[in-house]
């Protein structure tokens, strides 16, 4: 849908200058979210607060910066200037942990777009050299950088694969989904990955991690979010074989991992980023607005229950109990999928060219996953745990931020197309320095919208270094048609 003429259906998040404002708008609309009017300095702010790993890896405060989808690496998976530039920002942003930079495939095949980075022998030197660059850029910054931790996230796009064009899709998928299957123009019986190729797959992940260890990464993430195959495997509740049906066999994928991580990379730390709920894929509606592509009972949300639009967190705490099983302690948690239902995954005011526009005020989300993550929180308190969600609060994210850390609803707060915009927020808040507003993401959704559309992703409206670039004007052409 076109989002150049899109007039918002829901009060900017800007025009709430006032605590009062906020809090009224909050009782209008039935939402509950906790902030704090004040925000503490120094040693009594909790974004301060510092944690240690059982592993023994520092992470120096309650930031974290979060893995986006990069669309700027070479055609064989290596960085570019403009990856640097972007891992650059990430080092010099404040935060302490660094959550993978990015998605890294481990396999060609299995890369969401043909300049997706990919961690393979030839690429080594590469990966050593953004490792040593953010560790130097941080050390420049802030004096030392002994208390940042920095991972990488490992990845197969699944169903989402465009290795080798931007506009081509090349799923592979682990069963039959009767409403995506239909959404991305797959046949009934398009083939299914077998137990064969899913165990060179395995194979695959522990070589990558192997890499990253030797590239100097402290920790891998084994992701398992956003419709992408890992995140499948949680909802294969009809597929046959040793992958399929119990929740014993859907999470064997994430156990033979890290087996084989464990005893081929000793030492390395992993984390999981889960989306610890899902709803119905979404659709346009005939006013514009986001409606479920199926009737309920609908019953491949995981994490979710059969009405397809709320939440079920019974399986996800039986998914979290084999990752305490298999001694993880960093988890990230985020929701849904920006590929079928974007507005419960990342709220947002300004819906991206394909998408539709939001079907509730998107603080709804952000409520909804610091809600969901304090109950995993709660009953899961010896996970390190990240909250996401937060970019769409603007200039109230340190106020809510503060709260969620402060109530113990998570350890540390996840920050994602904020950074695109503004690199340096957490050391604003952390310095007690005023949010820089002319830096704040307004969530208008170009990060997405550009690479949805073959292009690369960067935030074309307040990023001067990319507001400049050729295709801004393509970009803004294909927003207003």
């Amino acid at each position: 849908m076109s989002t150049g003429k899109y007039k918002p259906q829901y009060p900017r998040i800007a025009q709430l200058k006032t605590a009062e404002n906020l809090r009224d708008h909050l009782a209008k609309e039935g939402i509950i979210l906790d902030f704090d009017e004040e925000l503490k300095t120094g040693k009594n702010s909790p974004f301060t607060k510092a944690h240690t790993t059982r592993a023994g890896n520092k992470i120096g405060n309650a930031f974290c910066i979060l893995p986006m989808e990069g669309w700027d690496g070479t055609t064989d998976g290596k960085p570019t200037e403009l990856t640097r530039r972007r891992w650059k920002n990430f080092a010099i942003s404040g935060a302490k942990l660094l959550w993978g930079c990015e998605a890294v495939a481990v396999q060609p095949d299995g890369r969401a777009n043909p300049n997706q980075l990919m961690i393979n022998d030839k690429n080594l030197r590469d990966f050593e050299a953004l490792y040593q660059m953010v560790e130097r850029e941080h050390q420049n910054a802030f004096g030392n950088s002994e208390d940042l931790l920095t991972g990488l996230q490992l990845t197969h796009s699944g169903r989402f694969c465009k290795p080798e064009s931007k506009t081509k899709m090349a799923p592979k998928i682990l069963y039959s989904h009767p409403v995506l299957n239909k959404k991305f123009g797959l046949v009934e019986d398009y083939p299914l990955m077998t137990d064969g190729e899913i165990s060179e797959l395995i194979d695959s992940y522990v070589a990558a991690a192997v890499r990253a260890q030797k590239t100097g990464y402290k920790f891998v993430d084994i992701k398992h979010c956003h419709g992408y195959l890992g995140h499948e495997f949680l909802s294969a509740y009809e597929r046959e074989g040793r992958y399929g049906k119990s929740i014993e066999n859907r999470t064997r994928f994430i156990r033979e991992i890290v087996s084989g991580i464990r005893t081929e990379a000793p030492g390395l730390e992993i984390g999981v980023r889960m989306s610890i709920f899902d709803w119905v894929p979404f659709k346009q509606g005939e006013d514009g607005k986001g409606i479920p592509a199926a009737e309920s009972p609908y019953s491949f949300a995981f994490g979710g229950n059969e009405s397809g639009i709320g939440e079920n967190l019974n399986e996800s705490f039986e998914f979290l109990k084999e990752l305490e099983k298999l001694d993880i302690e960093l988890l990230c948690t985020t929701a849904g999928s920006p590929y079928y239902n974007p507005h419960i995954q990342r709220p947002a005011l300004f819906p991206p060219s394909d998408g539709y526009m939001p079907p509730e005020d998107p603080l709804h989300g952000v409520a909804r996953q610091i809600e969901a993550v304090a109950k995993v929180k709660k009953a899961f308190p010896n996970f390190y745990t990240v909250g996401s969600a937060y970019s769409y609060l603007q200039e109230w994210l340190p106020s809510v931020a503060q709260n969620v850390l402060e109530s113990g609803k998570a350890d540390s707060i996840g920050l994602g197309r904020m950074v695109l915009s503004y690199p340096e927020l957490p050391a604003d808040v952390l310095a007690g320095e005023p949010m820089k507003r002319g830096k704040i993401c307004r969530t208008f959704s170009d990060c997405t919208t550009a690479p949805r559309n073959g292009m690369i992703s960067g935030c074309f409206p307040l990023d001067p270094f990319y507001k400049k670039m050729e295709i801004h004007e393509t970009l803004k052409t294909i927003k207003a048609s």
